[in-house]
């Protein structure tokens, strides 16, 4: 994680709290809370979660739900957002946060720290999309072509759910798709007052993460939303939806 954060520039602007990280890619920018979202970016391992997930999570996680898709809305009346190899449905009044997909260094443009991000009017609640490169996150592998190929679903939580994390639910999902069939994992978790909903899979050697996040006070009022905003990021991949598998 040391080496994301020191790697990350911060965007432009950042707010005036100096105990929120400004490099953390998936917070939003909003003052109010100084743990507020700064987990996203070792939470999506955004390129790197360097330290594992403690065993016990998986352990002493709440009981899940029976299905996370009977915990998500439709969706189909909202804003589309169509990205490189994606797309996701964005919450009605969400707006596009132009700046985070800028990531500046001087005078040089460098990669984008964002694939897309979305916030709530008030800045606490933000969706983003992130890709990196499967060998950033699991260097054994040269080309990702299934999330599978970074572990089983237990395994491959090190690399999107930060150790110290309540998991909620743990989601292995299967779809059939045209050419076969594609895997996607998805997670649930708190962390210091902050809840999380994470979709991630992989295509062509690149891993596609789609991750929504609120206060934990917000999550009771608007969490089927923002579940369902992540989630969305399964249909957006694929022509064809028909779940298989969960």
């Amino acid at each position: 994680m040391a080496t994301l954060l020191s790697l990350t520039p911060p965007p432009p602007k950042p707010p005036p709290n100096p105990i929120i990280n400004p490099t953390n890619p998936l917070q939003p920018n909003a003052p109010s809370n100084p743990s507020r979202r700064n987990l996203f970016a070792s939470l999506c391992a955004l390129s790197l979660a360097l330290s594992p997930v403690p065993a016990s999570i998986a352990e002493t996680a709440s009981p899940p739900s029976k299905s996370i898709l009977s915990g998500i809305a439709n969706t189909k009346s909202w804003f589309q957002f169509y990205g490189s190899g994606f797309a996701i449905r964005v919450p009605p009044l969400f707006e596009d946060d132009y700046s985070a997909g800028l990531s500046l260094y001087g005078d040089k443009a460098k990669t984008k720290t964002y694939a897309a991000r979305f916030q709530s009017p008030d800045g606490s609640e933000v969706l983003s999309v992130v890709i990196r490169p499967s060998n950033q996150l699991k260097i054994t592998f040269l080309e990702a072509k299934d999330i599978t190929d970074m572990g089983s679903l237990k395994e491959a939580a090190k690399f999107f759910v930060p150790g110290g994390s309540t998991l909620y639910a743990a989601r292995t999902i299967k779809i059939k798709e045209e050419e076969g069939f594609r895997t996607y994992y998805f997670y649930e978790f708190g962390r210091d007052e902050e809840h999380f909903a994470l979709v991630a899979a992989a295509n062509s050697g690149k891993v596609f993460i789609a991750g929504a996040v609120a206060p934990q006070f917000k999550w009771d009022d608007d969490g089927v939303k923002l579940r369902s905003a992540a989630v969305s990021l399964m249909a957006g991949m694929t022509n064809k939806i028909e779940v298989v598998a969960m």
